[in-house]
């Protein structure tokens, strides 16, 4: 299916006090190893609404509100490998950018398996930075 059409998926852009953005280092494909804002798959029979709750809470945890985002778009997101590491196979995501303003220090959450770890980044040097994807500062210009 990955090599036939395009995968739907929501990312979520937390932003605290207007200048950092929380960022998630990859263990899995694709963006392996790079720094990338968390979010997942909407699966086949799932509302966005209840895509985006389940991604919450699988990505983020109880500790984030799920009411409140603001839908910054879609965005292609074109890689030249895929989750499951078949070779010759490419994906194309069509990704419903979410993001969240948060108040004070914001919520403190814990990287799941999909991440190595999470940190607040300042939105500039996450720009300047290069282990950070491209995708992901395309929600941050």
């Amino acid at each position: 299916m990955v090599d036939a059409m395009p995968l739907v998926s929501i990312d979520l852009i937390l932003v605290r006090h207007g200048r950092e953005v929380l960022l998630g280092l990859r263990n899995n494909r694709p963006a392996l190893g790079c720094w990338f804002v968390p979010g997942g798959r909407i699966l086949k029979g799932e509302a966005i609404e209840a895509a985006r709750a389940r991604i919450i809470r699988r990505e983020l945890g109880d500790v984030v509100p799920l009411d409140g985002w603001s839908l910054l778009g879609a965005y292609d997101h074109m890689y030249t490998d895929n989750f499951a590491g078949a070779p010759d196979v490419t994906t194309h995501y069509v990704v419903l950018g979410y993001r969240l303003e948060v108040i004070g220090d914001g919520p403190a959450v814990q990287a799941d398996d999909q991440h190595e770890s999470l940190q607040w980044v300042d939105i500039a040097q996450a720009l300047r930075r290069s282990d950070v994807h491209d995708n992901t500062k395309a929600y941050l210009r």
